[in-house]
């Protein structure tokens, strides 16, 4: 096996398949609405080259710092929610001495498997300002506070993101279980021996180790929060107005109900940009902080 390591050609040729793939789904995709953000393009016939002026207009778009807000706000929902609730969850389903375990991790798995139209229209009827099941919650409890959840500028995005965070939260914690999984128990028992609690040997020994975990899962959160689309659609349509809009909107708006592709090229390329951009502060970030432990 060894000899089939050192040898560089049958390395090629077996990774020859999946680089070739990628290219095709990935890389070439890219390269083309890089290209095709330099034209003035309806998305049907030749397109006229006009520079820079896509990017000239979209940086003084209003719908630029919209969608830049818009889309940080809900990865912070996304990171705070999916991370912080996932990492208690998976700290405590990890302990063999709770009972249901096996019941409890299918049932926060559950929402992923759910089709999105499905848990959007959820969600909206219990967003309902009228007969919601939060508005209602409140009036029983006597708590003088109801919300148009889904038609406020400043609310609406949040109670979006955090759709999306409920969601998808069983997929960021079956990953932070995993690697609370794979740290051996030898470190908590030698903890323990020495006079550390539970929850102070998770805090000095699990999530130090688990630096990888959290890098990627941060990676996903950020970056699903940055390319968020899906939920807005079904749940306001980017509304009211285009409060709710973000890149991905953006890039929607403008190819297909606006069929300016050139443009919605460079709205695609900034998208890019800013996942890489994200990607590699957040791998250099965390490689000091393994250097660190």
């Amino acid at each position: 096996m060894r000899k089939y390591y050192r040898n560089k050609w049958a390395i090629m040729l077996f990774a020859l398949p999946a680089l070739l793939l990628y290219t095709l789904i990935v890389i070439y995709p890219v390269l083309q609405s890089m290209y095709r953000s330099f034209f003035d393009w309806d998305g049907l016939g030749e397109g006229t080259f006009n520079g820079l002026d896509n990017y000239i207009r979209l940086f003084n778009d209003p719908l630029l710092m919209t969608s830049l807000k818009n889309g940080a706000l809900f990865a912070l929902v996304l990171v705070v929610f999916q991370l912080g609730l996932g990492t208690i969850m998976a700290l405590v389903i990890a302990d063999p001495r709770l009972r249901g375990r096996k019941v409890l991790k299918t049932g926060y798995f559950i929402p992923v498997v759910l089709s999105v139209t499905v848990v959007c229209q959820l969600w909206i009827a219990i967003y309902d300002p009228t007969n919601g099941l939060i508005n209602k919650l409140f009036q029983v409890l006597g708590i003088p506070y109801q919300q148009n959840w889904l038609s406020s500028p400043t609310v609406s995005i949040i109670a979006i993101a955090f759709v999306n965070a409920w969601q998808y939260m069983g997929y960021q914690f079956s990953l932070l279980y995993a690697g609370v999984k794979s740290i051996p128990e030898q470190y908590m028992e030698a903890a323990t021996i020495d006079g550390c609690t539970k929850w102070g040997a998770h805090r000095r020994i699990t999530i130090p180790m688990m630096v990888e975990t959290y890098k990627f899962c941060l990676i996903i959160a950020v970056t699903s929060g940055i390319s968020a689309f899906v939920q807005m659609l079904i749940m306001t349509n980017g509304g009211p107005g285009t409060t709710n809009y973000t890149l991905t909107f953006m890039i929607y708006r403008y190819a297909f109900g606006e069929f300016e592709y050139g443009y919605a090229c460079a709205v695609a390329v900034v998208l890019v940009a800013i996942s890489l951009l994200v990607t590699a502060i957040i791998n250099r970030v965390f490689r000091q902080e393994k250097v660190t432990h």
